[in-house]
């Protein structure tokens, strides 16, 4: 029935679309730190069984296989690849970058208040110094409160495991003034984007569990750099490339089956 190749490439078109506007957004924030790229799953629609497998046919002999035939493909959703970007080294002795295992998928945030009291995650490691000496995102969310930088101090240090020291006039030794802690998912894929380079914690990515840096494999924290995007600008350009000719053959199947349309329409005369 040309009606039903017609909405099988309908579904096809729409899954296209959506596959070319997620890849938009992968290259939209290739210069995102601590970006991670999605990847578009698909799946394919109910199937009509004309004839099932296994009947017994006219001839006492039961058929080896059915016959059905498919309806399209579905989006059946986007899963964040949770591969760490690469290392960029700054000159802000506040950035920081969240350092996995090497070869192991990222499972460490750090973790953010919100303007509401709730509790966000970010990889984005770009913290700044507030005017009462914590430690914030770009857009002013506390990285943590209980670690308190002097206005005098020369300078800070981070260490891999956390520990934050700072520097005073006249001081030989460095004070340590608090400990950074990373959080960590059963499920980090999971996690719910909510912008701004942020996660909400979901039944989906399981309860965070804070832990301290390097221990039990939590990642590590590099002061003065930041981790840029996982997005790989040659491959989403393939990728893109794929997701077009895609669509270009499932719009030329309706373009198909209106033809045989026409073709019928056209027997009586």
């Amino acid at each position: 029935m040309m009606v039903r190749s017609l909405w099988t490439g309908a579904t096809g078109m729409q899954a296209m679309q959506f596959h070319i506007d997620t890849i938009a957004n992968d290259l939209s924030n290739i210069n995102t730190h601590g970006y991670k790229k999605k990847q578009v799953n698909f799946q394919d629609l109910l199937y009509q069984t004309v004839r099932a497998s296994g009947v017994q046919g006219s001839n006492d002999v039961n058929w080896p296989v059915g016959i059905q035939v498919g309806h399209g493909v579905k989006v059946a959703g986007t899963t964040p690849v949770m591969m760490m970007g690469s290392l960029m080294q700054t000159t802000s002795q506040y950035d920081i970058a969240l350092t996995e295992p090497e070869g192991l998928p990222v499972r460490s945030f750090f973790r953010v208040t919100q303007p509401d009291g709730s509790y966000a995650y970010t990889r984005d490691g770009n913290f700044r110094r507030t005017s009462e000496g914590n430690l914030a995102t770009s857009d002013g969310l506390l990285l943590s409160e209980d670690i308190q930088i002097d206005e005098t101090a020369q300078y800070i240090n981070i260490g891999e495991d956390g520990r934050v020291f700072q520097k005073l006039p006249g001081e030989n030794e460095l004070q340590e003034i608090g400990q950074l802690m990373v959080y960590t998912f059963t499920n980090p894929a999971g996690l719910t984007p909510i912008g701004g380079n942020r996660y909400l914690e979901s039944p989906g990515s399981g309860v965070a569990t804070e832990m301290v840096p390097g221990e039990d494999g939590a990642a590590t924290m590099q002061q003065g750099f930041l981790e840029t995007s996982n997005t790989d600008a040659i491959t989403e350009m393939v990728n893109m490339i794929s997701a077009q000719r895609a669509y270009e053959f499932n719009s030329r199947s309706i373009q198909t089956s209106d033809e045989m349309l026409q073709t019928i329409n056209t027997l009586k005369r």
